[in-house]
Order: structure tokens, then sequence, then C-alpha cells
């Protein structure tokens, strides 16, 4: 095999594929990117069997063949070596690769690209078209809810649900959810998926920004593959039934606020300068006609200050864990949100009119002490 690259070319395709490259794992073989240049392209893919991403680089194939390199050994390599020369990479029979630029030559040793799993194939029947900025930014706008640790695998994942035009995006932690409605531009078979939330959070990173730019994304019983740009990603499927989501939902209210999105994420974020891990204090709003006070009170001292608002309904005093409010108002763009609450045992409910976010918080109970 001899391959010809430009280093900007090679290394975005490596940074893709080693996305999917475990960081720990005990088959060696899985620890290496594939270049299989055995066609018509050059193709790098890595894989952990869960979740598995085959990108196309751009480069001249010189003599067809395919090898398996250590992908943090070859990563680096190219990282370190010039822009300004071409990369020639060679690999004979007994898997010895040469990369060399320039004045440089490296010679490390492959392993044998038979040994290596390719990405499941995925029958193309089932499936939804989303441009890549929409699915970008829904992704971002609720991957902060899952759980970072696995005593729930459910809540690992983000639940996909597809009805004709209409696509849900929820995810939840048990404290709080977030979910996206958004409608497609087209209808669609109806989809019901549990998408792991960390794999998804890698495929929002390489998605571009544009508008105009389309993923597809296919479903089988176990796996779901986004195929864009020069790129295609699979990943495996929670399997199970996600919590019944329509359940956590009303529509009923005794207080709703109105409020500028921009100035309320500064003022609790001014209230957390007062927050240290050992000392969770919640975040107290005291909810009157016209004002919002934000009160807290910890070991390091305390804050109160006070927001115009729109109110309608009952005065109300209640208390939330200010990161999981400030998660929310960060993925709102719109200048004002709107609170709905019931009491102060009640979630609060952060939505818009259209309902196309709907962002839930648990309240925290406190004491005459955090005010």
């Amino acid at each position: 095999m001899k391959l010809i690259f430009k280093k900007d070319d090679l290394m975005s395709a490596i940074n893709i594929a080693a996305k999917a490259v475990p960081s720990k794992t005990t088959m060696t073989i899985l620890e290496c990117i594939l270049i299989d240049a055995a066609g018509s392209e050059i193709l790098l893919t890595g894989n952990d069997t869960e979740f598995g991403i085959e990108t196309r680089a751009e480069g001249t194939i010189e003599e067809h063949g395919k090898i398996a390199l250590e992908a943090k050994l070859f990563s680096e390599i190219i990282r370190k070596l010039s822009g300004e020369d071409e990369i020639i990479i060679e690999s004979d029979e007994k898997l010895v690769t040469e990369i060399r630029s320039g004045k440089s030559l490296f010679r490390i040793q492959g392993q044998d690209p038979e040994e290596y799993s390719y990405i499941p194939h995925i029958e193309r029947t089932n499936y939804i078209c989303i441009s890549e900025f929409t699915l970008k930014e829904i992704i971002r706008q609720t991957i902060f809810a899952i759980s970072p640790n696995d005593s729930n695998k459910m809540m690992t994942g983000e639940y996909l649900h597809v009805e004709g035009d209409k696509l849900s995006l929820v995810s939840l932690d048990g404290h709080r959810m977030a979910m996206r409605n958004i409608t497609l531009k087209d209808k669609y078979s109806d989809v019901s998926a549990i998408l792991p939330g960390k794999n998804l959070n890698e495929i929002s990173r390489i998605l571009g920004d544009e508008i105009s730019e389309d993923v597809m994304i296919y479903f089988d019983q176990n796996h779901a593959m986004f195929e864009f740009e020069n790129t295609t990603v699979v990943t495996r499927l929670i399997d199970g039934e996600y919590f019944r989501v329509g359940q956590m939902l009303t529509r009923e209210y005794e207080t709703r606020v109105t409020i500028n999105r921009q100035n309320f994420l500064s003022e609790i974020d001014k209230a957390t300068i007062l927050i240290r891990e050992s000392d969770k204090k919640p975040v107290v709003f005291n909810i009157t006609d016209g004002e919002l006070q934000i009160r807290l009170n910890s070991t390091y001292g305390s804050m109160n200050t006070e927001l115009p608002v729109q109110k309608t309904g009952s005065d109300l005093m209640i208390g939330f864990n200010p990161t999981f409010f400030m998660d929310a108002l960060r993925n709102i763009d719109s200048e004002e949100v709107t609170l709905y609450m019931i009491n102060a045992k009640s979630p609060c409910f952060i939505r818009d009119e259209e309902e196309s976010y709907i962002y839930l918080i648990l309240p925290v109970n406190f004491n005459s002490a955090d005010i």
C-alpha cells in the first residue's frame, strides 16, 4: 500500500475516526485506526464495537491496500510533521509501515487489517433526514441532562421519537428533563430509539454548522447510522423501554413568570460564587407581583438580588439547584423565558408557547437558614 496526503486532510480524518477508538480495551486491534485503500477511496475507521466511525480522507492512492495502525501513535506522528510537505504512507507484506514527510521518516509496526471489525451494515429502509445544524443544536440543547453514571442505563441515553414530521429528543437524569421538539421537512415512518448520550455528543462534535447540509439517520432494531458529508457513524442503541415522558408533562400551573433570560442567568451565576461542592446550597426564588428575588445563603456568605418579571397567579417561594437552572437557560436562544409552577414541591417547567423546548426542573427543600 502506498498513499500520499496533505497533512491537514489526513489529520482531519484521523481526528474524526479517533473519536470511536476506545481509551481502554483488552483487544489491541481496537486501539487502531484502519486505513482501507483497497477500493477507489481512502477510508479511515475507528470502532469500539458499540460505536464506529468511517470517514473518507482526501489523498492519492499509488498502491492499493489496507493496514491497521495504533491510533494514538499514528495521530501523534502526523501531528508533529510539517504541513509544508506531502505525507507518504507505505506498508509492506509484513505490515511494517513507513511514514515519510520531507526529511522525516518513521517506521512503525502495523497490525493485520483482516482482524479489524468493520462497522455494522444497516439497511436503508427506516430513516429520517435532518439538517446538520438542526441536529447539532437539538443535541446541544438536551445532552446536558443525561446522567453521568451507569446506574440507570436509560438515563445515560437520549430518547428520539419520530411521528410523521414531528421529532422529539429527550434526556433526563432523575432531577431534571430536557426536551426539544422540531418539525421535519418530510413525513416519515414512526421511530423510537434510545441513543447513548456519549455517542451523540461525539457525533455533535463532528457535525458542521450548515443548514443546507443534511444528515441521513437510518435505524434498525439494534443500531442507528448517521451519514453526512464524508462520514458514516454507527452507534448501538440502548435496549429497553424509555420512561413515560408524557406522564411527566402538565400544562397546569398556579404561578407563571416571564423574565429576561440573560439577566436571569447572570444573577443565578453570581450566586454560585458562594457555593462549593461540599456546601450544596439551593438558590431560592421569592416570586411576588412584578418582582423575583434571588436569594442564597451559604457558609461563604449570602446574596440577595431582584429582577423585574411579569407574573400571573400566586406568589411563591421555591428553591432549586442553581446549576440545573443555568444549564437550561444557557441552551435557550430566546430573549425571554417563561416559568410555570404549581407549588414549592412540584416541578418547574420552562417552555415556549410552541413547546419547541420544554425543560423540567425538580425543586429542592430549603429552610429558613437558606433564605
